[in-house]
C-alpha cells in the first residue's frame, strides 16, 4: 500500500493535499483497494459549497458503492472530468486521479487530519 508524504489523510480515507487557499482530495491507495474494480464516480458540482464531512459524490466498485466525503468545509472549484469515462484510473494512480478541489472555508479543519505516519498507523 502507497502513502505519501507531505499529505494530509482523513479517517474516510481521502488524501488531501493543500497548496495556499486550495485543497486537491482524492481516494487514498488503501481506499480503492478495498474496494476493488471501480466503475463509476459520481462528481460534485462546480462552485457547490460543502461542510467538513458531506457526502459530496458517490463512488461504485464490483463490491460495493459508497460516499465520498469531503474532509474540509468549502467551495467546489475544480472536478476531474476524467473520472467520468475512466473511473478505473483511480484503482491504477490513486494519488495522480485526484477527485476534486475545494477553496478551503477553515483551515483549522486542516487538524482533525492525520499525517501519512499517522495514516500508516491508522490502516495497519
Amino acid at each position: 500500500m502507497k502513502i505519501l508524504e507531505g499529505l494530509f489523510y482523513s479517517n474516510d480515507h481521502e488524501w488531501v493535499k493543500v497548496e495556499g487557499n486550495v485543497a486537491t482530495i482524492g481516494i487514498t491507495d488503501f481506499a480503492q483497494s478495498q474496494l476493488g474494480d471501480i466503475v463509476f464516480i459520481e462528481l460534485p458540482e462546480l462552485e457547490d459549497e460543502f461542510s467538513a464531512n458531506d457526502a459530496i459524490g458517490a463512488i461504485e466498485s464490483v463490491k460495493a458503492a459508497s460516499d465520498v466525503l469531503t474532509p474540509l468545509s468549502g467551495k467546489i472549484t475544480a472536478v476531474n472530468e476524467d473520472l467520468e469515462d475512466a473511473p478505473e484510473s483511480v484503482n491504477e494512480t490513486p494519488f495522480e486521479s485526484w477527485v476534486f478541489k475545494i477553496e478551503i472555508a477553515d483551515k483549522s479543519e486542516l487538524e482533525s487530519l492525520m499525517d501519512s505516519a499517522s495514516y500508516k498507523k491508522f490502516t495497519e
